[in-house]
């Protein structure tokens, strides 16, 4: 592996404006890279991830029935700008189906149908059975949004321009909010890969809905290949932007990888933040596969 791998990506995060933290894990020797790779991180809906894996796990169990059908009604479902948290009318649908818009589209409302049928607490078993000790689920998504809400006061979204209100949102603070690091992240992937987190059955409809997912912005962007494949789930705060993911090459490499980066800007458009999260997984997923 270059010596100079740890100094490339940081001057990636570097040349986008971020702050940024990685690791990268061979899933099948391994091999790995970090970049303050355990350092407490805001999950945002990254943390949707360990809600799936404890949503199948229970499934796997007789405890849950994938298809079982969940009323959807408009009144007090969970913000979001996807999904049903974006629609107006009452909806019924499977746990399943609720599942593949929680990961495709990130839909904060399908999520927290999901997690009041799983239980804030299932999910912190499920972290804590794989040995993640630095993953926790403190809140709900809606909890999320509500104290961003509030800490916002009565400016509301305008707010989130003034970096002082940036930096007291109990959302991008790790001890207030879900938290992991990124090498949690790409263990619980790997543990997801190997079929270590559930059952095969179970793993492959996971990895198959993370395969799903529509935004090819962050992670994907850095692997911009017809046989390579990418499998992740973002996340979204004001100034963070994250994902973690596992890309898959045709002679079989399978790597998982975290990154997560910090922004003084407030802007809620920046591409170069977005992009330097492929291109900082690039560099590290080059680096594992050079040996």
């Amino acid at each position: 592996m270059r010596t100079d791998t740890p100094d490339r990506i940081r001057a990636a995060f570097a040349d986008a404006g971020v702050a940024g933290r990685l690791h990268a894990l061979d899933i099948d020797t391994g091999d790995q890279l970090g970049i303050d790779a355990d350092d407490l991180v805001c999950t945002a809906s990254v943390h949707k991830l360990p809600l799936l894996v404890a949503l199948h796990e229970r499934a796997a169990t007789g405890a849950l029935d994938l298809t079982e059908q969940l009323d959807c009604p408009p009144g007090g479902r969970t913000p979001g700008p996807t999904g049903l948290a974006a629609m107006l009318d009452a909806a019924r649908l499977s746990v399943r189906d609720l599942a593949y818009l929680m990961m495709s589209v990130s839909d904060n409302a399908a999520a927290d149908l999901l997690l009041a049928r799983v239980g804030l607490d299932a999910v912190n078993r499920t972290t804590a059975r794989l040995g993640l000790d630095a993953t926790y689920a403190v809140h709900t998504f809606g909890a999320m949004m509500a104290s961003i809400k509030e800490d916002a006061g009565p400016a509301g979204a305008r707010a989130l321009t003034d970096p002082h209100i940036i930096a007291r949102l109990r959302a991008l603070d790790p001890a207030r909010s879900n938290r992991s690091t990124p090498r949690d992240l790409t263990r619980l992937l790997a543990a997801v890969w190997r079929d270590e987190a559930t059952t095969p059955e179970h793993g492959a409809a996971i990895r198959r809905l993370m395969g799903l997912q529509v935004w090819p912005h962050r992670l994907a962007s850095g692997f911009p290949f017809d046989d390579v494949h990418v499998a992740g789930k973002t996340g979204s705060l004001p100034t963070l932007r994250a994902e973690a993911g596992v890309v898959e090459y045709p002679d079989g490499g399978r790597y998982a990888v975290a990154v997560f980066t910090r922004t003084a800007q407030t802007a809620a458009v920046l591409p170069a933040a977005d992009a330097v999260i492929g291109t900082a997984a690039r560099i590290a997923v080059d680096a594992l596969r050079a040996g």
